[in-house]
């Protein structure tokens, strides 16, 4: 994208935010303009009113308050114009880029990271904002500088023209500092997302930094204040370049000031013109500052749409999805519920992952493999075998390269894909628990206690009216029971299973493989699991085991082989947690 592009990209961005509110902002850019042009009306009346015959007239005294009050309200309205607009252009842009992420291929959000995504839904947006809604104080101090302008031309003609040819030169110079500090923030706005990633680190992994002093030097001392150190200085970098302009801007205005002064009787033009026009240019350079400072956040808004656009891009769907109607009741919900999916079929499936510097190109498949309703699948192996990409493949998270999908015989395509995912219910391995049930209103939370109550977390954790959590900071083996809660209460017809087992105690792996799945079995639901307890295996019906990618084998258990081996499954845990 080239930076022209860009620079009409976020205008016709902040247009399409500015549109919804047009009315307010034309009104508050127009009491702007008054302003703006009632400040420059003050500024002549002063002057005239200080060289006048005979002294201030009572007509003059009433201008000069007339034009105060107009002034001043003007500004009041505008600001107050521009404040709202500005807090409705950040809370709209937040969900235009919620709604892309909540939407976007779960690949792409995986590859994207989630300090990329926090840096762009927070400073990405305040920029980007920043600028759009700054747009009626531009215009103010543009009316400023142009009513100041007229009545430089007024005073004198031959004055105004030695004016015109610094100030141009000023102009000229700010833009060319400008474009040379943008490289600096370029580069300190790419800093400022691992600056984000290291923010993550020292919150999330405070535990392992603690006891592990070299690492916490290394993160700390090197890569976080490196980090830090780095922003600071492309930062300064940028602001000398911008400062330098600005005194080198502001030496030719003073310069002016001085050549006017010095040879004012040379130009042929009288004292009291020469005091109002120095007077004037004192007065337009606040504004006239203002106006080209617009370049800077132009700049900086045109680096943070840059990425927003990037992300929007990335973050394209060809899926469809169907937003939840809040308003449905209960019955409704239920006669939403999803089919009841007979069989699953993957036929010559493939999944490659994006090539990255230093690692292996990774392809799962091809696979074939059908999945029948009401049976208990256990997918096992190896540490990196493709466990969980088959597990994202079946649940239609990711798009295959190759190969297809198909429920019930039917092929699923990229609209159906949010739709078919509906079936699904999951415990991923590195799984998200929210605080609050996902239940439709005027759902029991009586089925929730009695969950609670037989996995043993009751004590721990309640629900309350609004089907909210009392807490989620539990150990890892509670907060694995609490997302079961949840499947339950879902009751969706196929559940996934991701090492659900792996953080439990004996207790409960063995509650959890024993009696949790055949319960589930019985109730007609379709388990598919990833376990690494070999002494539970032949509690499936069927076990796939996979290796580097690919199918090795699958081994069908007979009922009576499941049974006995449960029994002995049984038996041997209870050994293991006898007092």
């Amino acid at each position: 994208m080239t930076q022209a592009t860009q620079a009409t990209g976020l205008i016709a961005e902040s247009l399409r935010l500015i549109r919804p509110f047009w009315p307010i902002a034309a009104f508050a850019t127009a009491m702007g303009t008054v302003s703006g042009l009632a400040t420059a009306w003050l500024l002549a009346n002063i002057n005239q009113s200080l060289y006048a015959d005979g002294g201030i007239t009572s007509a003059a005294m009433w201008a000069f308050f007339g034009l105060v009050v107009l002034t001043l309200s003007g500004e009041i309205i505008s600001d107050l114009g521009n404040s709202f607009i500005g807090q409705q252009i950040i809370a709209g842009l937040r969900t235009d880029l919620v709604g892309k992420i909540v939407a976007a291929p779960l690949e792409q959000i995986e590859r994207y990271k989630e300090h990329r995504l926090l840096s762009a839904l927070g400073q990405d947006v305040d920029t980007i904002s920043s600028f759009t809604y700054s747009f009626s104080s531009y215009a103010i101090a543009f009316a400023v500088c142009l009513g100041c302008m007229a009545y430089l031309v007024f005073l004198s003609p031959l004055l105004f023209a030695l004016a015109a040819v610094a100030i141009g030169l000023g102009v000229w110079i700010t833009r060319l500092a400008r474009n040379r500090g943008r490289v600096y923030q370029k580069k300190a706005r790419a800093e400022q997302d691992t600056l984000y990633k290291f923010y993550r680190a020292i919150i999330e992994g405070a535990k392992e930094l603690r006891i592990n002093r070299q690492r916490r030097e290394q993160v700390h001392g090197r890569h976080l204040v490196g980090t830090i150190e780095r922003v600071r200085d492309l930062r300064f970098s940028a602001f000398r370049i911008f400062m330098s302009a600005n005194a080198l801007d502001s030496a030719l205005y003073f310069a002016l000031i001085g050549v006017i002064l010095a040879w004012q009787g040379a130009f042929g033009v009288e004292r009291t013109v020469v005091s109002g026009f120095i007077l004037v240019l004192l007065y337009m350079r606040g504004p006239l500052n203002h106006v080209l400072g617009a370049y800077g956040s132009f700049v900086n808004a045109q680096i943070s749409f840059s990425r927003i656009a990037r992300l929007s891009k990335d973050f394209a769907n060809s899926e469809r999805y169907q937003e939840l109607d809040l308003g449905r009741n209960s019955a409704d919900e239920k006669d939403a519920q999803p089919a009841l999916i007979e069989v699953i079929q993957l036929e010559s499936l493939t999944y490659t992952f994006p090539t990255q510097q230093g690692v292996a190109p990774f392809t799962l498949g091809p696979l074939d493999l059908t999945i029948h309703g009401g049976e208990l699948l256990f997918i096992v192996g190896e540490n990196g075998c493709g466990k969980t990409t088959l597990i994202k493949l079946i649940l239609g998270l990711y798009e295959a390269g190759s190969g297809t999908l198909k429920c019930n015989g039917e092929l699923v395509e990229a609209h159906d894909r949010d739709t078919y995912r509906q079936h699904f219910s999951a415990v991923f391995f590195d799984y998200f628990l929210f605080d609050e049930l996902a239940l439709p209103e005027g759902a029991a939370h009586d089925r929730a206690e009695r969950h609670m109550q037989a996995l043993e977390i009751a004590h721990k954790v309640s629900i309350d009216n609004d089907g909210r959590f009392s807490t989620i900071d539990l150990s890892a083996g509670q907060r694995k029971r609490l997302a079961l809660v949840q499947v339950y209460l879902e009751g969706r017809p196929i559940i996934v299973f991701d090492e659900w087992a792996a953080e439990q105690d004996p207790t409960f792996r063995r509650i959890f493989y024993t009696e949790v799945l055949p319960d589930l079995k019985r109730q007609g639901k379709t388990l598919i699991v990833i376990s690494h307890d070999d002494r539970y295996f032949n509690v499936a019906d069927r076990v796939v085991y996979m290796k580097a990618g690919k199918i090795s084998r699958i081994v069908v258990n007979e009922p009576e082989e499941r049974s006995r081996d449960a029994q002995f499954a049984l038996g041997t845990a209870s050994a293991q947690v006898a007092p």
